[in-house]
Order: structure tokens, then sequence, then C-alpha cells
């Protein structure tokens, strides 16, 4: 779908929760000397100017990262997502917002690779013009999921996959699932991320389902709610990680009370996390 452009919910509840858990991941692939492969189907902007027009129209950074850029005693869990922002923002005023290519690149050591799909033609120059002077980061103006399957497996051979689309077709759902169950029969050693939103339709259960169903072992579900299940609009994200870096799960839930009082309304669902599939 060529008609939904990121820049209107950059630094929502939703990128926070989203970003929060991919520069965990990141971090945990830091930890070993091993270089990594980085590869996204939707790749968005690279940044994102907070007092544009789009995020202005709809102000949802208000309710996300700006809540949070004042706030003192950070977790230890957010820090990692927290100096990222506050890296792409020189003065002490929240301007700009890094989207997750921009993340994943500034944590990238030398050695480590990555590979972006964009098929949005506005959006692809705009990341593609920002990454222009990073040999490291490879942007493709093509499919995400025929895009990153063409990859697969990477080299370097360890690393990460975020699936990111925004689901204004439903049947995305059912392709997430289908390509989630291919890329792993290639690269079965991977780490997928798999953002999804929280709305009334519930269409996000059929894919839960369907790879619940499929065979795929070790996938852990985390879900922030910021609004009540009642909402017309988007009142919660959820992460789908599949082979999570070890521990993950337990920095993930450290953290997720004090994003509910940071930033949900009363009326919202205290997070939620689980191993929809064990190991």
């Amino acid at each position: 779908m060529l008609s939904y452009q990121h820049g209107f919910h950059a630094g929502n509840f939703a990128d926070v929760h989203k970003h929060m858990i991919l520069a965990l991941m990141i971090e945990a692939l830091n930890a070993k000397d091993k270089p990594w492969s980085y590869l996204e189907t939707h790749g968005g902007c690279a940044l994102y100017d907070l007092s544009d027009e789009q995020a202005q129209k709809t102000g949802e950074f208000l309710e996300g990262i700006n809540k949070l850029w004042d706030k003192a005693n950070i977790p230890e869990a957010l820090l990692p997502y927290m100096e990222q922002v506050r890296a792409v923002n020189a003065e002490a005023t929240l301007q700009f917002y890094p989207g997750s290519p921009s993340i994943a690149t500034m944590m990238a050591r030398p050695s480590d690779r990555l590979a972006v799909m964009e098929l949005h033609p506005a959006e692809y120059q705009r990341v593609k013009q920002h990454f222009k002077r990073q040999p490291q980061m490879a942007v493709h103006h093509r499919d995400g999921y025929e895009g990153v399957m063409s990859m697969m497996p990477p080299k370097p051979n360890r690393g990460l996959v975020l699936v990111d689309p925004s689901y204004e077709v439903k049947t995305e759902y059912k392709q997430v699932a289908k390509f989630v169950r291919q890329l792993l029969t290639r690269w079965p050693n991977g780490s997928v991320a798999i953002w999804y939103p929280l709305l009334k339709a519930g269409h996000h259960q059929e894919m839960l389902d369907n790879i619940a169903a499929s065979g795929i072992r070790k996938v852990y579900q985390s879900e922030f709610f910021v609004k009540g299940s009642d909402s017309q609009r988007m009142y919660g994200s959820g992460m789908l990680l599949i082979n999570p870096p070890w521990q993950l799960d337990q920095k993930i839930d450290s953290v997720m009370p004090w994003l509910h009082k940071s930033l949900a309304l009363k009326e919202a669902g205290e997070p939620q996390g689980q191993w929809l599939v064990p190991e």
C-alpha cells in the first residue's frame, strides 16, 4: 500500500514500544564480537522532524516520546533506545525522531551489515538520501517481503529481521505469517521482530494463531495498551519476537510497568508479556 507515510505517527506510543525492543535486541547482538545482519521489510524514513506538518497534524508524538523526553530515572532497559533518540537531537529540545533504520545504523559496528526495503517512492528517496554516506546500509526500492526473502540467508549469518508493515490491507496479517514461515525455513537461526497494531477489529489474532500453529518455536509476545480496548482507534501495540536473545523477555517485562504508568490512560489494560510458543 503506497498511501501510508509514517511521518504522521512517528514517535507515538507504538514507536516507543517497538523501538525500545529493537534497541534491546541490537544491544544483545552487540554483546558478541561477531558481526550481524539487520534487514527490514518496511523502512519508512530514517529521520522524522517532529516540527513538520505531518507530525504536527496528528500530534501523536506528544503522547509518546514527548512524555519520556524530560523524565528522570529512566529504567535501565529503556536506556539503549533513549540514547539513540537523544543522539539525533543536538539541543535539549526534542525535535527529531529516529526511525528504525536509523536506530539500527547508529547502533551498528563497522563489520555489521544492514538492508532496508521501502516501496513508497517519496519515503524511499528520503531514506536513500539519508544513508548515502553509510556504506554498510543498503536501501532498496522494492517489495519488502520479496526483497528480504531474496537475501536469505544473509551474510553475516546472525542477526535480525524487523517486519513492520502498515496493515492498511487486512490480508497483510496472513501475508506476514506466511512470510515468516518461509523466512525461517531459509534462516532458522535468525531473530524476527514483528510489530502489529491492536485495534478493536482484532485482525491481528489470525496472524498470531497462524504463527502459533505453524510449528515455529520460541515465540515471545509483548503487548502494550494505552487506551481501553473499546477505543475506535489503535488502543495498543504488539511485538512478536521469534528466536529473541537470551533473557530479552525479562528486560522487556522489567520496563513495561514503567511505560504503562508514563504513557497509558487509566482505562488501559496492564501490559502483557508471555511465551506464545515455548522453545
